[in-house]
């Protein structure tokens, strides 16, 4: 029984960081390269969108997804008592 239980942990925790890293890839590298000529007409803080995730909106993400794992972590391991 304690296999299935770990086992669903490790699929949980796998869960959310694939989830992390998708976004960081989608915001990072999608936003700030791949979709910048069509965010170019969008003005945020005197530049256009592409450039401003390309130079603080995927750091801001990022930051955010740290946060954002932290906190399912705490909720994944007290739903499976591992937690402090």
């Amino acid at each position: 029984m304690s296999d299935d239980k770990d086992n669903a942990y490790w699929s949980a925790n796998l869960r959310i960081i694939a989830w992390s890293l998708v976004i960081w890839a989608l915001v990072s590298f999608g936003f700030g390269i791949l979709l910048r000529p069509l965010l170019s007409g969008i003005a945020v803080g005197g530049t256009d969108l592409g450039f401003w995730f390309a130079q603080q909106g995927s750091i801001l993400v990022f930051l955010a997804l740290i946060f954002n794992y932290a906190w399912r972590m705490n909720k994944l391991d007290h739903e499976h008592g591992v937690d402090e």
